[in-house]
């Protein structure tokens, strides 16, 4: 033990200390106020001391986002509500829009064809595993609808009435093959029946048939109705020629048609119930 208190690291270590100790006794009978031993404790943790302070201020910046659960909930309904009552009004407008364009192709329809009297249907029901589209709409015998009235959107043609009761009408639509319009294409004038078959059908298009060999129908013109026969009107747009297609067994040809209307997005529709040349 002597020997260690012998040592020149220890001497060193317990001048600095007795010079320390009487620094603060200097400093305090001279109230200066700043002793050495609070001097060298500057040094030493002051740097630590400026971060400690820099960090505390920044935080004090940050502004305080932190809210209760509870607050979150009131807050997350009050936005949900705010979303329902937008996608409320965002149907309601495309119900408007549609609701217009609905109309103004029937007073163009109108206006062109002052004859016609209509009869306005919603589309009430249709069966998924008919593959030929066929559709139920709300209107029968009580609101002047018959069998055979035909049945169109705007200034395409959709079907015709196959059955009614008081309330109620069944439609047969193009893609019914017991369907048979006499037709013609606008361009050539070339006049025929459009019908379908159960795989066109499928293939969501019917056929413009019984054209000549040589036909100069082409692909993109655009087939009516020629108002033969007493139950539908003429001019009534049935669809676009996509293909043309040569007979194998005879000298003819057909063209295959796209319709103008896709039957399975139909809301709303119009009933011809009069017409000039309606067959009784």
């Amino acid at each position: 033990m002597k020997r260690f208190y012998k040592r020149a690291g220890f001497k060193i270590f317990a001048v600095v200390i007795a010079a320390l100790l009487l620094g603060s006794v200097i400093s305090v009978a001279s109230r200066s106020g700043s002793s050495p031993l609070v001097k060298v404790t500057g040094i030493v943790f002051g740097p630590a001391s400026r971060v400690a302070s820099a960090v505390t201020n920044n935080i004090k910046k940050i502004p305080v986002t932190f809210r209760s659960s509870s607050y979150l909930k009131r807050e997350n309904k009050a936005l949900r509500s705010e979303i329902d009552s937008l996608r409320e009004q965002l149907v309601d407008y495309e119900e408007v829009v549609y609701k217009n364009n609905f109309y103004k192709e029937f007073l163009e329809l109108k206006e062109e064809h002052e004859d016609y009297k209509f009869a306005e249907a919603p589309v009430i029901g249709r069966d998924s595993a008919d593959k030929f589209g066929t559709l139920t709409l709300g209107r029968g015998s009580t609101h002047g609808i018959k069998v055979n009235d035909p049945v169109i959107y705007g200034k395409y043609l959709v079907g015709v009435v196959a059955s009614v009761t008081p309330t109620q009408c069944v439609v047969n639509t193009l893609m019914n093959p017991s369907v048979n319009v006499s037709a013609y294409e606008s361009r050539t004038r070339e006049v025929s029946y459009v019908t379908t078959t159960a795989q066109l059908a499928k293939e969501g298009h019917c056929s413009f048939t019984n054209l000549s060999a040589g036909t100069a129908v082409t692909d993109g013109g655009i087939v009516c109705t020629a108002g033969v026969g007493g139950i539908y009107p003429s001019d009534l747009i049935i669809g676009t020629v996509i293909d043309i297609v040569d007979a194998t067994l005879d000298i003819s040809a057909s063209a295959i048609i796209e319709p103008g209307v896709d039957f399975s997005q139909l809301t709303d529709v119009f009933i011809l119930t009069s017409f000039n040349g309606q067959a009784n």
